[in-house]
């Protein structure tokens, strides 16, 4: 048996099925869309909403029951203003308030362009202790030098009405020192969770101040 015919075989039950891993863009030419009834798993896109000069954005719909994990990919974030920290707050009556009690925790790691300083902190400035405010996902985001910030918050099982809402953020951004003369590269890791049994419907995400330009996109995840 020729290796094409074994790896067709291996890919068909005895019943003389096809397995739905076996149906892709590679093995069946010119493939644009599969069947109901197969199952692509994966990541679904639910909203792209882009920033222009704008004061926030916000997601107040698609957030419920039918995934257990949302992901909110922000993509070269940058601030009208200087030094500015991208932040977030959730929301359990659909947006009108955004003011969920959290408890978080904040380290950073950092180097700067010449090489010569480089840290590993936890950062106690942006962290919350019961607090209802904005969360700091990245700070300091220069808005010079191609600046900006991207990366990831996952939130976990929002519509539950059991559990708090547990959310972890991982970021890169470009940003500037306090005398605007030297950059820096840092990571930010943010780990926490909405103190409320209220399902969460709504997410917003703003700076510390002033208006923002970026893409944030909100994924289910099946």
């Amino acid at each position: 048996m020729g290796t094409i015919t074994r790896s067709f075989a291996n890919n068909i039950t005895t019943s003389g099925v096809l397995l739905p891993a076996s149906l892709t863009n590679n093995s069946i030419a010119n493939v644009t869309a599969y069947n109901a009834s197969v199952s692509t798993g994966g990541m679904v896109l639910l909203s792209t909403q882009t920033a222009s000069n704008s004061a926030s954005l916000s997601f107040t719909s698609s957030i419920n029951s039918t995934y257990k994990e949302y992901q909110f990919w922000f993509i070269d974030i940058v601030g009208r203003t200087q030094r500015v920290n991208l932040e977030f707050n959730l929301s359990t009556d659909g947006g009108s308030n955004y003011n969920v009690t959290k408890t978080t925790t904040f380290f950073a790691t950092y180097i700067n362009e010449a090489g010569n300083d480089t840290a590993l902190s936890y950062q106690s400035a942006y962290d919350l202790a019961q607090g209802t405010g904005n969360q700091n996902l990245a700070f300091n985001i220069t808005n010079t030098g191609n600046g900006s910030a991207s990366g990831l918050m996952s939130l976990f099982n929002p519509a539950s009405t059991t559990y708090v809402k547990h959310f972890i953020s991982t970021a890169s951004q470009k940003w500037i020192t306090s005398d605007f003369t030297e950059f820096y590269e840092g990571g930010d890791y943010v780990a926490g969770y909405g103190n409320t049994t209220s399902a969460i419907n709504a997410v917003r995400f703003q700076m510390s101040s002033g208006n923002m330009d970026g893409t944030i996109l909100m994924y289910g995840i099946v």
